[in-house]
């Protein structure tokens, strides 16, 4: 593994303290990149960061992702700044439109063209944060200034071709989510690069966004995967990418299939999860966020388990 290679953990916990514990707890522990998933009415995960902010020194901090729809990009930029302004040059800043079951039966606002609507949400907020101004009129209408620009990365959830051309078109990163290794390599990698070669920029790095679990049982990891994340199958956008994956089962069934669970979650004792990590790596992933899958009588072991290894493969990466 070389050293542009990172890997980091997403964090959740019963309460917005205890994720800020863990997110502690995975500085303690060497581990280099910690973030946070906003969904429905859950916790804000941009307030939260901010406190995390407050008690960490080095640990980078990460949106994976802030749903756009709820918020005004300009609002957005607000939060940002905040946590910059707390943990200079840690934030990064992954968005994205959700889906259209959430963003109009939670919030009741139109889910309509999303990749049209991630463009420009993308602009406004590289511009306003990175250039310290934006004037647009659009779908949004955005004329603001804050002096002098921040550093602050803004990356974009993407799971079919369209949406990785456009990370490589405008983002500072594209963040996946079960994807299988396969996929981002043979879909994901190639649609950011022909994205870039058209804007003319710099290719961005992909984040894998994979459920990892340090448990031998094979039926154990999959019974917890059914239940822990049981409902992408079930979503038309994700069995698609499944689909197109090589799993037509998750279009024809919409559940998780043993092959399809074996293809997206990096289980097994210590040396085979870090092979896989290596094999993510090596298919295009530039930086691995690890998802715990707790398997198992004792879940919290299963964590504990599974955080000493991201923490061990931390320290090979950096080495």
């Amino acid at each position: 593994m070389n050293d542009t290679r990172r890997i980091g953990v997403a964090v959740v916990g019963r309460d917005s303290g205890e994720v800020v514990e863990r997110i502690q707890q995975a500085e303690e522990m060497g581990i280099p990149a910690a973030w946070l998933t906003t969904g429905g009415a859950r916790q804000d995960g941009l307030s939260v960061l901010a406190a995390a902010a407050a008690k960490t020194e080095r640990i980078l901090l990460g949106t994976s992702i802030i749903p756009t729809w709820p918020r005004h990009p300009i609002a957005l930029a607000q939060q940002a700044r905040v946590i910059n302004d707390l943990a200079p040059g840690r934030f990064r800043l992954g968005i994205g439109p959700s889906g259209k079951a959430t963003i109009e039966g939670v919030f009741g606002i139109e889910y309509r063209a999303p990749l049209g609507h991630l463009r420009e949400y993308v602009r406004i907020l590289k511009a306003l944060l990175q250039k310290g101004k934006v004037d647009l009129e659009g779908r949004y209408t955005a004329h603001a200034d804050i002096g002098d620009p921040i550093d602050v990365p803004v990356m974009a959830s993407a799971l079919r071709r369209r949406s990785f051309e456009l990370c490589g078109e405008e983002a500072d990163g594209a963040i996946t989510w079960v994807c299988p290794g396969t996929y981002n390599r043979d879909v994901a990698i190639p649609a950011i690069r022909e994205g870039a070669q058209k804007a003319g920029r710099a290719v961005p790095p992909l984040i894998a966004h994979a459920p990892v679990s340090v448990h031998e049982d094979a039926d154990e990891v999959r019974s917890a995967m059914r239940e822990q994340m049981g409902n992408y199958p079930s979503n038309p956008n994700y069995a698609q990418m499944f689909a197109d994956a090589g799993f037509p089962e998750a279009i024809e069934t919409g559940k998780w299939s043993d092959p399809m669970i074996d293809a997206v979650v990096l289980y097994g004792d210590e040396q085979r999860v870090k092979e896989r990590l290596g094999e993510m790596f090596n298919q295009g992933a530039q930086e691995i966020m690890v998802s715990p899958v707790l398997a198992g009588r004792n879940r919290e072991a299963s964590y504990e388990r599974t955080m000493r290894l991201v923490a061990e493969v931390a320290r090979e990466v950096g080495s």
